[in-house]
C-alpha cells in the first residue's frame, strides 16, 4: 500500500455544555447538544474510522495493529498501553464546562490502561466577552482549596482569563481549567478520557441527575506549585514559518500560515497531524491531492515523505517530539 493522508469520520459526543456550532465545518451532527467531535481517536470510548482511500472503513486501532510503525513512526505508540498516543478533538462550548483537572500518567487511581492527560487548546473562535478558567490564584494550597470547596466558594480560588480567536493554551496534567461559554476550540491531548470534576455549577447532566464530582482525586493531582502551563497570542506576520504553541514530552504543536505554497515532509519517527484552522486550499503528495477546508483533520503517515500545502489557510501541526 502506498501511504496517503488519512481522514476520519468524527465520533460526535453529546455534552450538557455543547451546542451545534460544529455544523459550520460541514459535519452532519446527531440530535442533541454536541460538545465534542473526536476527530482522530484510538480509545475505548471513541475510535475513529478512515473515510478515504484504500484504508476506508478501518478503525484507527485496526490500522495500528495492521501497519504499526510503518504508518505511525518509531515513536508513534504509547509506551504504557500500545495505542495511538494522541486524541484530536474539536470542542463547541455553548455553555461553561465543569471546573476540572487531569492526572498524569503515574497517578495510582488511573483506570487500567488509561493514560494521564496533558493537553493544549487553540481557540478557533470566541464570542465577545468569552472567558476560560486557567489555573488558580497565587497562594492557593490543598488546604485552602478544600476549605473553599466545602464552603461552596471555589470560584474565589480560580483565575479567569478572557479569550479570543488565535489564543493558545498549554495545559499540563495538574492544571485546574475550564472552557467557558462561547468558544470553539481545537484540542490536542494525550489519548485519555480521564477527567476529575471539582465544580459543575450545581447543574444536572443530560440524564437529569447531578453529575459526579471527584474532589479527592482532584485535590490529589493538582499541581499546587505550578504545572508549567503557558499561554500566548499567536499572530503570524509571514507565511511559511512555524510558531511553536506547545512543546511537551507528549506532543509538539505548531501554527503556520500557508500562502501560496509550502513544501514539507514527514520523518520516519512520527506521524504528522494537520488541523485546518481557517482558510481553504489543497494538500498534495506524490500520488494525489485533497481539497482542504476549516475543521478538516488529517493524519499524515510517517512514511508519506514529501507533501505540500497550497492556498491561503492557517494550519495547526502536531507530531511527537
Amino acid at each position: 500500500m502506498k501511504s496517503y493522508p488519512l481522514q476520519f469520520q468524527p465520533e460526535m459526543k453529546e455534552r450538557v455544555w455543547g451546542g451545534r456550532a460544529l455544523e459550520r465545518f460541514g459535519f452532519k451532527l446527531p440530535e442533541g447538544a454536541i460538545g465534542e467531535g473526536w476527530m482522530i481517536g484510538d480509545h475505548p470510548n471513541g475510535t475513529t474510522k478512515v473515510i478515504n482511500g484504500e484504508l476506508a472503513g478501518l478503525g484507527l486501532d485496526e490500522i495500528r495493529e495492521k501497519y504499526g510503525k510503518t504508518l505511525f513512526g518509531t515513536k508513534g505508540f504509547s509506551e504504557k498501553n500500545g495505542r495511538f498516543p494522541l486524541l484530536i478533538k474539536l470542542l463547541d462550548c455553548e455553555d461553561d464546562l465543569s471546573v476540572q483537572v487531569h492526572p498524569n500518567d503515574h497517578y495510582e487511581n488511573l483506570a487500567a490502561g488509561e493514560l494521564g492527560k496533558t493537553e493544549m487548546w487553540y481557540i478557533l473562535d470566541a464570542k465577545p466577552g468569552a472567558k476560560i478558567i486557567y489555573g488558580m490564584k497565587d497562594g492557593v494550597t490543598r488546604e485552602s482549596l478544600a476549605e473553599a470547596i466545602a464552603e461552596n466558594r471555589i470560584m474565589d480560588c480560580l483565575q479567569e482569563v478572557p479569550v479570543e480567536a488565535g489564543d493558545s493554551f498549554y495545559i499540563p496534567a495538574g492544571t485546574v481549567h475550564a472552557l467557558g461559554a462561547g468558544v470553539l476550540v481545537a484540542e490536542i491531548q494525550q489519548n485519555s478520557d480521564t477527567t476529575y470534576r471539582l465544580y459543575d455549577y450545581n447543574r444536572p447532566g443530560l440524564d437529569g441527575k447531578m453529575r459526579e464530582l471527584h474532589i479527592e482525586d482532584s485535590l490529589n493531582v493538582i499541581a499546587y506549585e505550578g504545572s508549567g502551563s503557558t499561554r500566548m497570542k499567536t499572530d503570524l506576520a509571514e507565511a511559511g514559518t512555524w510558531l511553536t504553541l506547545a512543546s511537551s514530552p507528549f506532543f509538539t504543536v505548531e501554527k503556520g500560515l500557508v500562502g501560496p505554497q509550502w513544501e514539507l515532509t514527514t520523518t520516519p519517527d512520527s506521524f504528522v497531524i494537520l488541523v485546518i484552522a481557517d482558510g481553504n486550499g489543497t494538500l498534495q503528495w506524490a500520488d494525489g491531492q485533497i481539497a482542504t477546508k476549516p475543521g478538516d483533520c488529517f493524519l499524515l503517515p510517517a512514511d508519506l515523505g514529501s507533501y505540500s500545502l497550497e492556498g491561503n489557510m492557517t494550519v495547526i501541526r502536531s507530531y511527537l517530539p
